[in-house]
């Protein structure tokens, strides 16, 4: 068959990795009309990142060969690539996510290159299918889960199709990528709720606004519904002289009803104290209500005999802190320690209880914090539900704590009244999309009949639509209604149920009201759907199926970029199981096949989970199986003009193996996509935390998701020795960890904490593009132990003798001393001594000891020009002095005076900080990876000093 002609695309070759990270970064701060916004999911990708990604996937980089045979020189392709990278700039920009001017210019370089890609290949004999330049190729996410990937390629100007096995993350996509271009441009249908006299919005209904505005309508209906039915049981609080007798804070509300905002409760077991065993006694976490400033606010329990009552005080605070932590509990009325046999005991005994033991109301000025009321713990046992949800939590211990006291199905997650709630509003979707269906008509709607599952596009599939962002706002509305929701006493706010990727346990928590205007109400839930629809892209035919990414076909002749679980990071379908069973109680008329089952498909969940396999070993065998065919599978069928991007996300602290990098996780997901057929053709990190969390002492707070870019190996690959894999890095990692550290011109070098992981892209293009690397004893080489091969590299720079002295003796001491007689050898082993490290001035010797400086003990006059004896240590860690204490310009004009050793305090930066990351040094990483992310202001402060090395010239 003849060969396709395949351009190396932008993402091969270059990235401005640091524009697109701060984006991502920045993107994590950012809520409105965000897809988070629409529903939760456990870990979508920036849209900045996904932006990028996509564009760079497809676009040509200049510099390939049809342009360089054009007589395109390297200068002319480097010019044309900074083209390339303004536009990535201003692409991941958040404020632009919805700028036509911006996404078209990207989308017509996408054209352009598709365009160039087909005229190579008009001759191909499948140039009919595969090269039709009017139509760009489809797009593909066989790992859609959260969305973010589809949206960006359906905000790029590509019809995308999204599948995933997990049912929530299936109508997550639809609702995000499917749905809105079908009702684009369309009016609303729902009355105006009452009250207003005109919409919020103007006449003209561009993208999905009008499906937005109808989200708010039938939501303002279903509320006011949802309060005739069961407002009783959220009942107002009358605030009395007596309680405002004690709290002046009180006096301005005397006599008002207050709608309450917030119940708080405390959980409760039988006190393990034999005098108080007849007691059940409180497990409360926190005794704070707020703590702003000026407005601190607290409880303090009462003790009277074998009874107890709560207090709500302002000002001051907590005479007790807590009653329980990561210790146990402590008995309130004796003081016992509870240990927390005795608390899961009590649990799965059933004998937990709960406790009201505050009150929160919307007051004019703010939060009103009340003592508990009796008649408000009557009306909440009044709650009867009609159905809990039966669906059983996982035998899970990692991520799963609620089991171990009882709590072992999901509806023991709710309160009665938290239950009545959400059943009610459930319940009332259906009478919603009736309404729907009907008004529609009454618009004069033409009617195919047809439901949104057939392909519908009339009143009946938009009653559908409509349940399903109403669904949105329910399980939005459940993920601030459990009894996992804590309250937040700096934001005076309920929390959410899911704070992280799992169901902890929790204490005491806050029993949000629906029908407030405060946290966690109908309403606000219902709103952030609809910001999202105001904003959502809403072109080009898309959509999202229920597909086992191993057996799809779906990806056939398109482009893809997947984000694949991560072996055990995440279980998504346990946690789905939350959200599925409010989903399937409001949506399996609409979507009766993908709601088939009673719980959310685990048995083929490619996640390395050993509670569900039986132990480690084997669960890592089913996940490198599956995902082996999940990936083989993309490279049998992707589009041979582009490359396959996956992501894949770890913490920083899977590297700190002394050998290098080292992961369970990342190389069996490594192994996976090359035993699939893939080799690498590029690894790029992309930081998806803020920049602060970086510097954290908790060195697994930064999250890096690589994308890897690859292309399918050929069928006649070759194999070659060890040595030889070896001899080639010897000769492609210089250059590529030249670039890499320099940046190419407008581009920031690649940080020191991604360094590590970018330097992997070249290498393991070398190692995959074979079929084997082959050891001594002809057995092919393991990922492991090439990855360590790959790493080593960054630590082979060669210094002058005392600096390899101060980094050997950093490594072992770091900046405590040590006996004089080791450093006495060490420094004879590196040809150098401890009275010449002295007179360097890198060291402090006596009394039988040696220790290096700190950086910020070299002092201020240094000047590089007079210094005799300057090693590259004491030029770096001089040059991070003058950045820390005056700034880029202080550091270049030290930079200036000593140009030579320019490169080699560059590459000492990046090796101490692989080396403290590595070992957990957070503190000291950050003055080093801070050195290297301003290098390109030194050396541009350096330049306009002049590099002549004369003192005069330095001006210190």
């Amino acid at each position: 068959m003849a060969q396709i002609k395949t351009p190396r695309k932008l993402i091969e070759v270059a990235l401005p990795l640091d524009d697109i990270n701060v984006a991502a970064a920045r993107e994590k701060s950012i809520r409105h009309g965000h897809p988070s916004t629409l529903h939760l999911w456990w870990a979508r990708r920036p849209l900045a990142a996904a932006r990028a990604v996509i564009f760079a996937q497809m676009v040509n980089d200049p510099g390939f060969e049809r342009h360089l045979q054009r007589g395109m020189n390297k200068e002319k392709a480097a010019a044309e690539r900074e083209r390339l990278f303004r536009i990535i700039r201003d692409l991941v920009q958040w404020e632009n996510t919805t700028n036509e001017r911006v996404l078209e210019e990207a989308r017509e370089e996408i054209r352009k290159s598709w365009r160039e890609t087909c005229e190579l290949n008009k001759d191909h004999p499948q140039a009919a299918e595969l090269f039709n330049p009017e139509k760009l190729p489809a797009f593909h996410d066989p790992f859609a889960g959260g969305g973010a990937l589809p949206l960006e390629a359906q905000r790029l100007g590509l019809e995308a199709w999204a599948s995933d096995l997990n049912p929530v993350a299936v109508l997550i996509n639809k609702a995000m990528i499917e749905i809105p271009p079908k009702f684009a441009s369309r009016a609303p249908v729902g009355p105006i709720p009452e009250g207003e006299n005109q919409p919020r919005m103007e006449q003209v209904w561009p993208g999905a606004t009008g499906l937005a505005e109808d989200v708010r309508r039938y939501g303002a209906w279903m509320r006011q519904e949802a309060e005739k039915r069961i407002g009783h049981l959220y009942p107002k609080v009358k605030v009395t002289p007596e309680m405002a007798k004690d709290r002046p804070d009180l006096a301005p509300y005397v006599g008002e009803k207050l709608t309450v905002i917030a119940w708080l409760w405390a959980r409760t077991v039988r006190s393990p104290n034999p005098a108080f065993s007849d007691v059940h006694v409180p497990l409360v976490s926190s005794f704070w209500l707020s703590t702003k400033k000026g407005k601190e606010a607290w409880i303090e329990p009462v003790i009277e005999g074998k009874n107890y009552r709560f207090v709500v005080r302002m000002g001051g605070t907590p005479q007790i802190e807590e009653l329980v932590n990561r210790k146990g509990g402590t008995c309130l009325l004796s003081g016992s320690p509870m240990p927390f046999t005795h608390i899961r005991a009590e649990g799965q005994a059933g004998r937990m209880g709960v406790r009201l033991f505050a009150v929160v109301a919307e007051g004019t000025r703010g939060r009103v914090y009340l003592s508990p009321s009796e008649d408000h713990a009557k009306k909440a046992a009044e709650a009867q539900p009609a159905w809990r949800p039966e669906a059983l939590l996982p035998d899970n211990p990692r991520d799963f704590k609620t089991p171990n006291y009882g709590m072992k199905k999901i509806g023991d997650l709710f309160t009665d009244r938290q239950l009545v709630a959400l059943n009610t509003f459930s319940d009332l979707i259906q009478e919603a999309r009736a309404k729907v269906i009907e008004d529609a008509r009454a618009t004069g709607w033409t009617d195919d009949g047809l439901p949104l599952d057939q392909g519908g596009t009339g009143p009946t599939a938009y009653g559908d639509a409509l349940a399903m962002y109403l669904t949105c706002g329910v399980d939005r509305l459940a993920d601030r209604s459990s009894t996992i929701c804590g309250w937040d006493t700096g934001y005076t706010k309920i929390r959410n149920t899911f704070g992280r990727q799992a169901l902890p346990m929790t204490w005491d928590f806050a029993e949000g009201n629906p029908f407030s205007d405060s946290t966690g109400n109908f309403s606000a839930m219902l709103e952030w759907v609809e910001k999202f629809l105001i904003s959502v892209p809403a072109r080009s035919s898309s959509q999202a199926v229920q597909q086992n990414a191993q057996t799809q076909i779906i990806s056939r002749a398109k482009l893809i970029s997947t984000d694949p679980p991560y072996y055990d990071n995440i279980g998504y379908a346990d946690l789905s199981d939350f959200f599925y069973v409010w989903m399937r109680r409001a949506l399996k008329d609409i979507y009766p096949k993908i709601f088939t089952t009673m719980a959310v498909p685990k048995a083929e969940e490619l996640v390395a989970t050993p509670y569900r396999h039986g132990s480690r070993e084997k669960a890592e065998a089913f996940f490198l199986n599956g995902m082996t065919k999940a990936v083989r599978n993309l490279a049998e069928l992707a589009h041979p003009a582009f490359p396959t991007t996956i992501y894949y996300a770890f913490k920083q602290s899977e590297t700190t193996d002394s050998k290098g990098t080292s992961s369970t996780g990342w190389e069996t997901f490594l192994d996976a996509v090359l035993k699939a057929g893939f080799s690498l053709t590029g690894t790029w990190p992309m930081r998806t935390e803020l920049g602060n969390r970086m510097i954290a002492s908790d060195t697994n707070a930064l999250a890096s998701s690589i994308v890897l870019v690859c292309r399918k190996r050929p069928d006649d690959a070759a194999s070659i020795s060890r040595r030889e894999f070896i001899r080639e890095l010897d000769a492609v990692l210089p250059e590529a960890l030249d670039e890499m550290t320099r940046g190419a011109k407008g581009v920031s070098p690649v940080a020191p904490v991604d360094l590590s992981q970018a330097i992997i892209g070249p290498g393991m293009a070398i190692f995959s593009k074979y079929k084997a690397v082959l050891e001594a004893d002809g057995s092919p080489m393991t990922v492991k132990t090439a990855l360590t091969l790959i790493n080593r590299f960054l630590a082979e720079d060669d210094f002058d003798h005392d600096t390899q002295f101060c980094l050997h003796w950093f490594e072992t001491h770091g900046w405590n001393a040590g006996p004089f007689g080791d450093a006495d050898v060490l420094a004879r082993a590196k040809g150098t001594s401890v009275d010449g490290l002295k007179d360097a001035g890198v060291v402090d010797a006596g009394r039988g000891n040696v220790r290096l400086f700190k950086w910020a003990e070299y002092p201020a006059d240094w000047n590089p020009v007079t210094d005799n004896r300057t090693p590259v240590w004491e030029a770096m860690h001089q040059m991070i002095r003058a950045h820390q204490q005056a700034g880029e310009e202080a550091a270049g004009r030290l930079l200036a005076a000593m140009p030579s050793r320019e490169e080699a305090i560059r590459q000492l930066a990046y090796r101490l900080y692989t080396l403290c990351e590595r070992s957990g040094r957070a503190e000291d990483a950050r003055f080093y990876n801070e050195l290297i992310i301003a290098w390109p202001g030194i050396e541009s402060a350096s330049s306009a000093v002049g590099r002549t090395g004369t003192q005069q010239k330095l001006d210190l």
